[in-house]
């Protein structure tokens, strides 16, 4: 991956609505190169999908939660069960495998909180092998982002 990649994937960070005529006249290079460099960028997997960012406040979703879980077993099989069982629900967007203390966090969003409160008692409690679960509430979400620094050197 050369400079002008690392451009590329800046600019598509920033704004992947820009089209590629836009992001050629950005990077110093023509439309053709230019889209065949996206094109295996795209292929590479380094570029996995683009999406629209909504803000979830204006949608109604003013609660975010993380939640850290304890399983009461780790056997493999239990980890998938809770795995595959748990990602099915829309609330929950990350599902990260932790060390330590807890097996996972979940980042859960929801309404409010007692549509959290709803989904812990009818949903998080009730999955196989859950030993505990401890929720933080988030107040203020003072920095969000899901752009990776790109060193452009």
């Amino acid at each position: 991956m050369d400079l002008k990649d690392k451009m590329i994937l800046s600019i598509i960070q920033e704004n992947s609505t820009l089209s590629v005529k836009e992001i050629s006249e950005k990077i110093g290079l023509t439309f053709t190169p230019t889209y065949e460099r996206i094109k295996q960028l795209e292929k590479q997997g380094i570029i996995e999908k683009y999406v629209g960012l909504l803000n979830r406040e204006k949608l109604g979703l003013n609660i975010v939660v993380y939640c850290n879980v304890r399983l009461k077993e780790q056997s493999k099989k239990v980890l998938e069960t809770f795995e595959k069982h748990i990602g099915k629900y829309d609330e929950v967007q990350e599902i990260i495998s932790l060390s330590g203390e807890y097996d996972y966090m979940l980042k859960i969003i929801a309404k409010d909180i007692n549509s959290y409160n709803e989904f812990a008692v009818n949903v998080i409690s009730n999955l196989p092998n859950i030993g505990q679960y401890h929720s933080s509430i988030v107040l203020h979400e003072v920095k969000k982002s899901t752009k990776f620094k790109i060193d452009l050197e």
